[in-house]
């Protein structure tokens, strides 16, 4: 079988990362925040402008993207599931947010992370817009994902387990499969 897994929200706990950093960034820069955790995008999450969400990401986003530690058990599990199956990692990853000094080395970041924190894969893939046309040209059987829209957009041609996050709990479908943890992604495979 072929596995799918996305990065941000999956592998890594993105919800965690823009509470935490997030809430420091508005403290040290003097901006006022109001947490919606049930949205996707940190400008909304966050309750701040668009450009100070910029600005927080060119702040944070070379070490979230370089030094941030994968959810537990991430590598464990994938390890196993890598035994019988391949590993498709399919991100969204961009350049975008990330300062002029590092501005074209997120591909370079993203291998290195992986390697780093010994995540397994067969195959790495960087998307632009939906990630449904690149699960289907890749033949992936089954999609670890996070994301409403991509959520939404993927289940309707192939099962979905969605990692469970305080923004996608009104998510929900014939073809989506909720997840809380990565043993129970090994469980539900």
């Amino acid at each position: 079988m072929r596995i799918g897994i996305d990065i941000d929200g999956v592998l890594t706990d993105l919800a965690r990362f823009v509470s935490d950093y997030g809430i420091k960034f508005c403290h040290e820069n003097n901006i006022e925040y109001k947490i919606k955790d049930d949205s996707y995008y940190e400008s909304e999450a966050l309750g701040i402008s668009l450009e100070n969400a910029e600005k927080f990401w060119n702040k944070y986003l070379p070490y979230y993207a370089t030094e941030y530690e994968p959810r537990k058990f991430a590598s464990e599990v994938i390890k196993k599931l890598k035994e019988n199956n391949e590993i498709y990692i399919i991100t969204a990853r961009n350049e975008e947010g990330l300062p002029k000094e590092v501005y074209g080395k997120m591909q370079e970041f993203v291998k290195e992370w992986l390697e780093k924190n010994h995540i397994e894969y067969d195959k790495l893939i960087f998307t632009v817009g939906s990630k449904l046309p690149y699960c289907l040209e890749n033949n992936i059987d089954i999609m670890v994902e996070d994301s409403p829209r991509n959520l939404t957009e993927i289940s309707t041609k192939i099962p979905v387990l969605c990692f469970d996050n305080p923004y996608n709990k009104n998510v929900e479908g014939g073809n989506i499969t909720r997840v809380y943890s990565w043993y129970d992604i090994l469980h539900k495979i």
